[in-house]
């Protein structure tokens, strides 16, 4: 008979609200015997002490269910953004203060290339904290008129390139693509917005950054669950899943000893030309679905509709930006969007839609709504991710066609002063992720880094959730606070149930798979403020223990 494990702690907190708190965890194998008091769980068949986690506190492992796995690629690059960051190894990278340091970094990375016509690339950039600095060619050709730059914006819709990238790709004045940005002259500044108009210069990028994987990145991805506690992660949109080597490529990577569970969602429309059909497409997903392990889950889509927000990319309804900005950029149009989602919701697949703005949310539930009078499916769980500007009564319609929200609470912060001041407005501003407002209309919410956009720390984004503090310490919608329990059950079950997994993780439960964040403090028991630099002292999965690799005190404040 197999031993079961049990693992005291100085507080357990499990999620299931039957049993809320417990002495221990008794683990037998890849899953949870029981939970309950040290006596009650010691008296189980063949059970053994294991006091490893007794100073620790345990909760379920958290769910990532809005990331990215070539985050784990980024660091290839050159880091430019404003605050500090911690890579997955535990490294801590500074941030450019000022549009002169971010130039003086690329500089040095440039002086470090020993071939002069490779690629400078970096990431991480944000010019709505330098407003009227703008970085693009004109600023880029002094880093070097002739090395080939790109510098791609943190928010993954947005990049600026040198002139010598302008020539290669033949950007010029004829260039007729949305999201080229010109001047009032008509020639293009270096700035490219969204996905058709990154896509002129994609070959440059290739094999590095967001969209790309590779068993390495997969491998720093995971390190980087770890070190937040992190055990259940997805890489929302990959490019890879239409060819059998791509496939392979993940299946290869996470295998039994991988140190997290990776769900892959298809990215069905949005980011360009797609290699299938859509039909094609579909089917072959049903196909990998069923090729699934516990550690890899295959069969979910991503479908992405606007753009970003301080990018001034997002669609949005009347009153649109604060400052009367141009409307945003639709991604992919309405025609296709609803032929790609009811292709995949009638092959019987979970979609999650990718919703800045309003007015992108309004589309998602219109289609969602026409597509459900025509193809009922009870149970689909289908999400709008980001749902950073839907309205109470958007909220109510989710919750009417079953639908959950993934919300983007990190934004509060990293970007909180500049959508009061900037982008939205304050009215606007203190609507935005509102998670007490979905959470009154019963709708299930999670929430989420979009890593590398914030770093990955579930603990952050309880914190922002909870407290909606700005960096500058103003408080943006004091009526959209929810709780400290509520924020961490939507980190851990409401994730899981979004993700169709909450059966199997998301709590501590009896049949469950052992799969705990192991913590240095109670998040209950902390001030909120401070719940974002509890230290994660690593991670359970399956009942294999990781240790972390970012020493404590972890001090870098998370956007």
């Amino acid at each position: 008979m197999q031993s079961t494990i049990v693992y005291p702690a100085r507080t357990v907190r499990t999620m299931d609200p039957a049993r809320p708190t417990a002495e221990a965890v008794a683990v037998r194998g890849e899953r949870i015997r029981a939970v309950g008091s040290v006596a009650e769980l010691m008296a189980y068949p063949d059970a053994v002490l294991d006091e490893r986690y007794a100073d620790a506190v345990l909760l379920p492992g958290f769910v990532e269910a809005h990331s990215h796995a070539g985050s784990g690629n980024v660091w290839d690059n050159t880091y430019v953004g404003l605050v500090d960051r911690i890579d997955p190894d535990g490294r801590r990278w500074p941030g450019c203060r000022t549009i002169a340091e971010v130039l003086n970094r690329l500089r040095a990375a440039a002086a470090d290339l020993q071939d002069p016509e490779k690629p400078l690339l970096a990431w991480g950039l944000d010019p709505i904290y330098f407003p009227c600095q703008p970085l693009a060619a004109a600023e880029l050709d002094r880093v070097s008129a002739s090395r080939p730059i790109h510098v791609a914006h943190t928010n993954g819709h947005v990049c600026a390139v040198n002139s010598a990238v302008l020539r290669r790709f033949g950007i010029d004045e004829s260039t007729r693509v949305a999201g080229v940005v010109k001047d009032d002259g008509g020639e293009p500044t270096g700035e490219l917005q969204e996905f058709a108009a990154m896509g002129l210069v994609a070959e440059l990028v290739e094999g590095s950054g967001l969209l790309n994987i590779s068993p390495d990145a997969l491998r720093r991805f995971a390190q980087e669950g770890i070190n937040t506690g992190t055990t259940t992660l997805t890489d929302l949109g990959s490019g890879l899943l239409m060819d059998d080597d791509g496939v392979a490529l993940y299946g290869s990577t996470v295998d039994d000893g991988f140190p997290a569970r990776l769900n892959v969602f298809h990215f069905g429309a949005g980011l360009g030309p797609v290699a299938l059909s859509l039909p094609e497409a579909a089917d072959r997903l049903v196909r990998l679905r069923g090729i699934s392990t516990d550690k890899l889950r295959f069969g979910n889509v991503k479908l992405m509709l606007d753009g970003s927000i301080q990018g001034f990319t997002a669609r949005l309804l009347d009153p649109g930006y604060f400052g009367g900005q141009p409307n945003g950029i639709w991604n992919v149009s309405p025609e296709q969007f609803r032929a790609a989602f009811e292709t995949f919701h009638a092959a019987g697949l979970l979609v999650h839609v990718h919703c800045n703005g309003d007015q992108a949310t309004q589309l998602f539930l219109g289609t969602l709504e026409d597509i459900l009078t025509a193809h009922p499916r009870p149970d689909h769980r289908h999400t709008c991710t980001h749902s950073q500007l839907s309205t109470a009564a958007q909220y109510r319609r989710m919750a009417a066609l079953g639908v959950c929200a993934n919300i983007f609470a990190n934004h509060i912060w990293a970007w909180g002063d500049q959508h009061l001041d900037v982008t939205v407005g304050s009215d606007r501003a203190a609507r935005m992720n509102a998670a007490a407002t979905a959470l009154r209309h019963r709708v299930p919410i999670s929430l989420h880094s979009d890593t590398p956009v914030t770093p990955l720390g579930p603990l952050h984004a309880v914190k922002h959730a909870v407290t909606r503090l700005t960096v500058s310490g103003r408080v943006m919608g004091e009526h959209e606070r929810i709780t400290v329990q509520e924020a961490l059950e939507a980190v851990t079950l409401g994730g899981a149930y979004m993700l169709k997994m909450d059966h199997e993780v998301g709590s501590l439960e009896a049949g469950k798979f052992a799969d705990m964040a192991v913590l240095a403090q109670d998040p209950l028991a902390v001030p909120a403020e401070e719940i974002g630099s509890i230290h994660v002292l690593g991670t359970v999965v399956g009942g294999r223990h990781h240790t972390t690799k970012v020493a404590a005190p972890c001090a870098v404040p998370a956007p």
